[in-house]
């Protein structure tokens, strides 16, 4: 279970005015000449009385959702409905007066369901608004606002769903049992849950994610991806992992983080756990930056240090070459969990593979040299990737953590200076691979490439200046070295 709970201050007295709103009078207007009952149900009810944002707005009918939807959407002229017929729902988005920004309403029709043991699928027949709020994860989720005219703005709450916020509780509406086995993405949501709202997750509750966690095994990669992203983007990510590994579904899923757990110890010397240092590298990250993918990196950060462990006398333990490692692992562990693997994926990697160089260079004299090779070999990603190296240095040491947050002061100033001056991010040679076979009258070949390095080497060290006045004479030379004839008049730039 979490550690802690900040339960929401719940204020009741919000639902008087939300019915009033041009979308819900609709939809009472149009359930009155349709003879059925209709609700404002789920997260939307439940936001609402948390005074939280809210963009997706659910409304049940006892009755015909699509034929309901549709005809809502005719009263308030939204314009296309998206039918979904094999679910039974219809969609359509809406800009209110009193909201910027459009919503999302969805319809379906109050229904009851049940589940096959290996399937997440429910056959569903027709029920009532009970039915429904029966069928709903938690009980924070199953509140309803009535919008016929007879009840308008009652809230129905038969689980006590209520009382639950103001305790900030997380608890199924039925057995906890049948609800997670059923659907066992339940289970992640209940923890997506509880890290959002810094919520508990109550005991039998909990025991019971426990019992079904190989239940878990049925669900998608994607829908699994998809909750874990929303912990990670949570305030406090460490309060869903921690939940994550008690619970047993954090090794169904992401066995390479449960892998970092533990520390090991011989001969009087250990090492820190690198689960906790993950999760709190994690934490420290989520202060500084909403961007997942700088949260991602920081959760893979250290992933290889298990493989990569060793104890050599005299030293100690090692995890040398971790981030490498680390890197190569990246692209693996985001092909099985569906994530994507485009540019996000090699930010990641890239951060993954970068993270020891800005802490390297705070344990000793900052030169430029090392520098310019860092925001060359980072480009874009430094930004990011000083935010993660920062968030890295979580030492129970004080001094020398202190001393590390001082130097990583002056390698961020160094990294300004040396931009400003060299312009090395986003470095693009000032001598391009035409420009030498021009020079040298030759077709492309290996000399091209190795006198490019020795150009690059030759800025990166700081022996030239970054323009294409310093570097044609040393092109000259280099082709030279190597056998090659400059073509007259071209012993020195034009430009």
């Amino acid at each position: 279970m979490a550690e802690s709970t900040t339960a929401f201050t719940v204020d009741p007295a919000r639902l008087g005015g939300v019915t009033e709103q041009p979308l819900f009078q609709a939809a009472g207007r149009v359930a009155e000449r349709m003879g059925v009952r209709a609700f404002a149900i789920g997260g939307y009810v439940r936001d609402l009385l948390l005074a939280r944002p809210c963009k997706d707005i659910d409304i049940v009918c006892e009755g015909d959702g699509i034929a309901y939807a549709e005809a809502v959407a005719k009263e308030l002229g939204a314009g296309h409905v998206h039918v979904f017929k094999n679910f039974g729902t219809a969609m359509f988005t809406l800009r209110q007066a009193q909201d910027p920004g459009e919503v999302q309403v969805e319809f379906v029709g109050a229904r009851k369901e049940s589940y096959q043991r290996n399937s997440r699928k429910p056959e569903v027949v027709p029920g009532t608004l009970r039915d429904d709020q029966e069928r709903r994860d938690f009980t924070i989720n199953a509140l309803a606002i009535s919008l016929n005219a007879e009840d308008r703005g009652q809230l129905i709450d038969p689980f006590n769903g209520v009382q639950d916020l103001e305790r900030g509780v997380i608890r199924t509406p039925l057995d906890a049992d049948i609800t997670f086995s059923d659907d066992p993405l339940r289970m992640m949501r209940a923890i997506r849950f509880a890290t959002q709202l810094g919520y508990l997750i109550e005991a039998p509750t909990f025991e019971a994610i426990r019992r079904n966690a190989e239940r878990l095994d049925i669900i998608s990669a994607e829908r699994i991806h998809t909750e874990l992203n929303k912990i990670i983007a949570a305030p406090v990510p460490s309060t869903g992992f921690k939940l994550l590994l008690n619970s047993g579904l954090l090794v169904r899923f992401f066995p390479e983080m449960v892998d970092l757990l533990g520390a090991e110890e011989k001969f009087g010397i250990g090492h820190k756990d690198n689960f906790y240092h993950t999760i709190q590298v994690l934490d420290n990250v989520a202060e500084r930056s909403e961007d997942l993918w700088l949260r991602w990196a920081a959760v893979l950060h250290d992933i290889a240090k298990p493989r990569t462990k060793r104890f050599e006398p005299g030293r100690g333990w090692t995890f040398h070459g971790h981030e490498d490692k680390g890197a190569r692992m990246v692209p693996g562990i985001f092909r099985r969990m569906k994530l994507p693997l485009d540019e996000k994926m090699r930010y990641v990697q890239n951060l993954v593979a970068l993270h020891l160089r800005p802490i390297a260079l705070t344990k000793e004299e900052v030169t430029d040299s090392a520098v310019r090779r860092l925001l060359f070999d980072a480009g874009d990603d430094i930004d990011g990737l000083m935010i993660l190296c920062k968030a890295d240095i979580t030492s129970k040491n004080e001094a020398k953590k202190k001393r590390y947050l001082a130097n990583y002061e002056v390698v961020l100033q160094k990294l300004k200076e040396v931009e400003e001056k060299d312009r090395v991010r986003n470095f693009q040679p000032p001598i391009t691979g035409q420009d030498i076979m021009a020079a040298f009258n030759i077709p492309p070949c290996k000399a091209i490439g190795d006198i490019k390095t020795v150009i690059k080497d030759a800025i990166l060290d700081g022996r030239i200046h970054n323009d294409r006045a310093a570097a044609w004479p040393l092109m000259v030379e280099e082709g030279k070295k190597l056998g090659l004839k400059v073509v007259p008049g071209m012993e020195k730039s034009e430009a």
